[in-house]
């Protein structure tokens, strides 16, 4: 995939109502733990005083000790009385949310259209740019260690023909194989391949792909885990006169930023770059602002930060909170 800073893209921040939908919760339950020391043993072993019956094979997971999740239980067959249960059985391979995990706390959720007819393919997208500049970094250098830290490796590149793309810098995408694998992955770069197909990083790679070809896959843009607060990563070069700065790690995607400023004494929308920045060329003026940001679902962060005693150029500033 070429990156989009190659192609001059300007590209304006439009007001895009989304649907939510509340899909699967983050992770599906793992095969079960395997059954303890006692409890049903092998085919259905006998209980202390019962005669053994002729039970069925404990399904998987067997009768879940304690801790173990339960699997789909075997049928109980004509064993005895109980024996005491499994001391704790392992727990299965449960837990993690899906393939790639889904949002924590409260599952899977989506927003908008399903986008299908695509490929995945190994861009490769990395923090360290080893092929490809991310279209959502700032030129000439890439993330900041924070936001890396907080975005995780699961990353994605879009397709550059998606309407207003820049303005999904940061967000996530849920993404399901035609074999049916799953990942959660956050958007960091965007560029020129077949319509609706994405590029992955290596880890996202390891966990989709199933040596099969063509890759397809279709996605939905989705919840982010919840990996800390809201960051302001402002350009270097930015100051009281021009203020371009990018939201980072923001849970929901994004439907529109508005500023009050020394300029601007009441919230002003800004519009997106770009590269992703969020600016009105009118700059910030030099004392207290506030950034409010709104989500796609309708929720709002406000934030609110004194003017740096070192100039903005270059800040990575934390907000107060992040989108439930």
């Amino acid at each position: 995939m070429r990156p989009a800073w190659l192609l001059g893209l300007a590209i304006g921040l439009v007001n895009t109502g989304f649907g939510c939908s509340d899909g699967d919760s983050g992770g599906g339950s793992g095969t079960g733990g395997a059954a303890g020391d006692s409890g049903s043993s092998g085919r259905g072993g006998s209980g202390q005083g019962g005669s053994s019956g002729k039970a069925g094979a404990a399904g998987k997971g067997g009768t879940a000790g304690q801790g173990g999740s339960a699997g789909k239980g075997g049928s109980g067959g004509q064993s005895g009385s109980a024996g005491k249960g499994g001391t704790g059985g392992t727990a299965g391979k449960g837990g993690a949310a899906g393939q790639g995990g889904a949002a924590g706390g409260g599952g899977l959720v989506t927003y908008g259209q399903t986008y299908e007819g695509g490929e995945f393919h190994l861009g490769p997208v990395d923090w360290e740019e080893t092929e490809w500049h991310n279209a959502c970094a700032p030129p000439g250098t890439q993330y900041r260690t924070p936001v890396r830290q907080a975005e995780g490796q699961l990353l994605a590149a879009l397709w550059d023909g998606i309407p207003d793309v820049a303005r999904y810098c940061d967000a996530c995408i849920y993404v399901t194989t035609a074999r049916g694998k799953s990942a959660l992955l956050r958007v960091v770069s965007y560029g020129m391949t077949t319509p609706n197909s994405i590029d992955v990083s290596p880890p996202a790679w390891t966990i989709l792909n199933s040596g099969e070809y063509p890759r397809l896959m279709s996605w939905q843009f989705a919840k982010c885990p919840d990996t800390g607060k809201v960051m302001y990563e402002f350009k270097v070069g930015a100051h009281e006169s021009w203020t371009p700065f990018w939201v980072r790690n923001a849970r929901v995607p994004i439907r529109s930023v508005e500023v009050r400023s020394a300029t601007r004494p009441s919230f002003v929308a800004v519009a997106r770059k770009g590269d992703g920045t969020l600016d009105d060329n009118n700059g910030f003026g030099v004392g207290p602002f506030s950034i409010r940001v709104t989500a796609v679902d309708g929720q709002q962060i406000a934030d609110d930060f004194a003017w740096p005693s070192a100039g903005i150029s270059g800040q990575l500033l934390t907000g107060q909170g992040n989108f439930q």
